[in-house]
């Protein structure tokens, strides 16, 4: 993929970028570790002051950047302000809280005793120069939710961004240089994918972050497992989204809505398979397809419209086939599975039934407003067709049944497990998966500190 905004509204190329050559990302990689090692000793209190600085930039920046973001990859722009806005949010929060995530931890006086020491207590030190490699779907926030916690540390950051956000990239890198940031705490490799490699092999590279597709997490675990270095990977996701008969069913589909299409379908803990027990299966397929056909399918600049075109014609192709293969496969078009007319990628709302294991969409994430109805029995067969995926992000449950509840929390395979509303991220709580989503975990004292030289500090008596 060349290094450029391509408009996915008209597909129309605005800007090209060269990549960097071998001697400027040499260039950044001593400068990344140069800045470390000044970084490292600076205090909680000046990182903070920075991070608060780098807030409030973003926030008086979001008209344009968000503008920047539909631009580049599509998203309607008021969700566009949105995300930026929550990326304020995250950094004043760690800004907030990092030196008490990050504060020594002080060994119990017997357990110190008893292995023959005066005091033992535990240290969080940062690693050094981190490689974040990110995808295009959040372009602000995907980085945030890795450098503030990762700059509060005291570590530094390097970004490889998606190919096709070169401008919001640049712009991350500008956004903490204008903060205060010293030279090369936070920099930009716009370089194409072939390169990472190289860059995560460079024995100043400490760790590496991955949110993206389950391929490019491979390819990244499989280099850094070989360097033995540190790497938390936030990969694909098919959430469920259960409903069951005790549930408000209104409130249901009409957040099923937003859960499935916010970010014009192509979020990762977006819902995606709707499982719903047969005793309120028509009610709620009813409800949510017409909610579903109602939504407006235009240009992500026009304030008015509630789903915009898919980032990349590739994706759309991507999607296209999924959908295409469940019909010939027996599935049941309740509404969409159509490309409009008409200049840019854009695929309408679309909700499928009668879907069986031999379809591909049944096992493989569908990253676009398309959803996927399931009738359940029970309430094993519903936590049965959940857990029947090769992915565990998060899911979503509608009961109002505790011992449902108690069920669904012990036995969904998942990294999140949302009751009564939908996924969402927040920097006070983990977030992550389990099985082929990935492993570790981003945002709250978890994330800080998977960056972090844990040390244990021993004192003889």
């Amino acid at each position: 993929m060349p290094i450029a905004t391509v408009n996915p509204a008209t597909g129309e190329t605005l800007k090209t970028y060269d990549a960097l050559g071998e001697g400027e990302i040499e260039h950044r990689l001593a400068t990344a570790e140069a800045a470390f090692k000044t970084h490292r000793t600076t205090s909680f209190e000046e990182r903070a002051r920075l991070m608060r600085r780098a807030a409030d930039l973003l926030e008086a920046d979001a008209p344009d950047i968000g503008r920047t973001m539909t631009t580049e990859m599509g998203k309607p722009v008021k969700q566009a302000r949105a995300e930026a806005a929550k990326c304020a949010k995250a950094m004043r929060w760690y800004a907030d809280h990092a030196e008490e995530l990050l504060a020594d931890e002080e060994g119990a006086k017997n357990d110190a005793e008893d292995s023959g020491a005066s005091r033992v207590l535990v240290r969080y030190r940062p690693l050094g120069p981190v490689l974040a490699v990110m995808p295009w779907n959040f372009p602000l926030w995907q980085v945030i939710r890795f450098a503030a916690p990762a700059l509060m540390a005291g570590n530094v950051g390097l970004l490889k961004h998606a190919s096709n956000v070169p401008q919001t990239a640049l712009y991350l890198e500008d956004l903490f240089r204008r903060a205060g940031f010293a030279e090369g705490c936070f920099q930009t490799l716009l370089v194409g994918s072939g390169a990472i490699e190289d860059i995560l092999r460079d024995p100043r590279i400490k760790a590496a972050t991955l949110t993206g597709s389950e391929p490019a997490g491979r390819a990244v675990a499989s280099v850094a497992g070989d360097e033995v270095k540190k790497t938390v990977l936030e990969l694909g996701g098919s959430d469920p989204y259960v409903v069951m008969p005790s549930a408000d069913i209104d409130k249901a589909a009409k957040t099923a809505v937003t859960a499935r299409v916010q970010n014009n379908g192509q979020s990762c803990i977006a819902a995606k398979r709707f499982i719903v027990h047969t005793d309120v299966f028509d009610a709620f397929a009813e409800r949510f397809t017409e909610a579903m056909k109602a939504l407006t399918v235009g240009d992500p600049l026009d304030e008015a419209s509630d789903v915009g075109p898919i980032a990349t014609e590739q994706g759309r192709d991507d999607l296209t086939e999924l959908v295409d293969d469940a019909v010939e496969g027996g599935a049941t078009v309740l509404c969409g599975g159509e490309r409009p007319d008409g200049d840019g990628w854009y695929y309408t709302p679309t909700v499928l039934a009668d879907i069986t294991p031999e379809m591909r969409i049944h096992h493989e994430e569908a990253f676009g407003p398309v959803a996927t109805l399931y009738r359940a029995a029970d309430l094993d067969e519903a936590i049965t067709i959940a857990n029947d995926t090769p992915f565990g992000l998060s899911s979503n449950v509608w009961t109002r049944d505790d011992a449902e509840t108690d069920r669904f929390v012990r036995d969904l395979e998942a990294g999140g497990v949302f009751f009564n509303g939908m996924t969402a991220s927040h920097p006070a709580f983990p977030f992550g998966g389990v099985k082929r989503s990935g492993y570790g975990r981003e945002l709250s004292g978890h994330g800080i500190r998977e960056f972090c030289n844990i040390t244990t500090v021993w004192h003889g008596a």
